[in-house]
């Protein structure tokens, strides 16, 4: 398929996992991509994993997408030298799991600042443009633990805030041509998961109704339809991308 030919689409934490992922997935279907991390050398190796793959133009930018200075730099970089800015993927995130009473107040703020901040920062910084070309797709990224999950209220509450801000990015972009949704990734094969230790592992992975864990190319396969120009009537969704794990256990 080739959807996004002349198409625009900048996403951050785009150096490794879920954001390499989609990235490459994006350049496969003839988009250029702009892609933004913290990190300048993963950043580089994955731009060159994408063009030694795909024929397309690629833009790398480090961008600490809670300096809502940096945010508005890069997007307005990407506008003006790219020509437009078609889809947004707010993809960056990290986590400092710990109980409650535990949670320190650098470790809450770490979290909100660039799950939730950094993800209005590049929505607001976005959205003119989009509202200006009279289209645009944000799609960011929630969680299976935005409905609550022990030991992460700061993951928790930064992922059920991104819940809350598409939903009203939705009703804001709607008259404009603009349409806001949310992936809610389950447990997929990313960095983050290869660091969990194999009983943990297999306990997470027996509550799958699938049985598996998933693929980054299926979050990637997710963010290209909500993102394209086949999905102009969702807008405010919430999409869970789990195996079946949030629709609950069953007495089988």
């Amino acid at each position: 398929m080739n959807r996004y030919h002349g198409r625009v689409v900048a996403i951050t934490g785009a150096a490794q996992g879920l954001g390499l992922a989609m990235a490459t997935r994006f350049a496969a279907e003839g988009a250029t991509v702009a892609l933004a991390d913290v990190n300048e050398q993963a950043l580089a190796n994955a731009a060159r994993t994408i063009a030694d793959a795909h024929d397309v133009k690629l833009r790398t930018d480090v961008v600490d997408v809670t300096d809502s200075a940096q945010v508005n730099a890069w997007i307005a970089g990407v506008t003006t030298g790219l020509g437009r800015l078609d889809v947004l993927v707010n993809n960056a995130g990290i986590i400092r799991d710990n109980r409650v009473e535990d949670i320190t107040d650098d470790d809450w703020h770490a979290v909100i600042d660039v799950s939730l901040t950094g993800g209005f920062h590049c929505a607001r910084a976005a959205f003119g443009p989009m509202k200006h070309q009279g289209y645009g797709r944000i799609v960011s990224f929630s969680s299976m633990s935005w409905r609550g999950n022990f030991g992460q209220t700061n993951y928790v509450a930064a992922k059920a805030g991104i819940v809350g801000m598409t939903r009203t990015l939705a009703l804001e972009g709607a008259r404009h041509g603009i349409t806001a949704n949310a992936i809610a990734p389950g447990l997929i094969e990313t960095p983050m998961l290869a660091s969990m230790n194999g009983p943990a592992r297999d306990k997470l992975t027996n509550k799958i109704p699938m049985r598996h864990t998933g693929r980054p190319e299926d979050i990637a396969e997710a963010a290209a339809f909500l993102a394209s120009e086949a999905a102009g009537y969702i807008t405010g969704i919430v999409l869970d991308v789990d195996g079946g794990i949030s629709i609950g256990s069953s007495i089988r």
